[in-house]
């Protein structure tokens, strides 16, 4: 079992940004797969973007790429999302996940999340 806990959501204007954290802790993700989900009210969660194991590969739905950068530091057992350029229609919780495969489906743990509510 692993446990996630998102920080750095907040309130922020349109064309801001901010930096969201997940801190892991219960094992080490240095083997896992790492992302980022979001769900705006109402509607199901989606997958925002992850991380493959050694950092090398990532991957990020098509509205969030050029503005959002998914990051990790396995010494630290850290899995960072910088977004920037923020829009409305970004506003959400966030969720950090943890996954034993390279994929949006592979995915097995989730945070409770962080609210970033993005205004115009």
């Amino acid at each position: 079992q692993v446990q996630l806990v998102e920080s750095g959501g907040g309130l922020v204007q349109a064309g801001g940004s901010l930096r969201l954290s997940c801190a892991a802790s219960g094992r080490s993700i240095s083997t896992a797969a790492m992302g980022w989900y979001r769900q705006a009210p109402g509607m199901k969660r989606e997958f925002v973007a992850m991380i493959s194991a050694s950092g090398m590969n990532t991957d990020y739905t098509d509205s969030v790429k050029g503005r959002f950068t998914i990051s990790r530091d396995n010494a630290k057992n850290m899995v960072d999302l910088q977004m920037n350029n923020l829009k409305p229609e970004d506003t959400a919780v966030y969720s950090c996940s943890f996954g034993y495969y390279y994929s949006e489906d592979g995915m097995a743990f989730w945070g409770k999340g962080t609210l970033v509510t993005v205004s115009s």
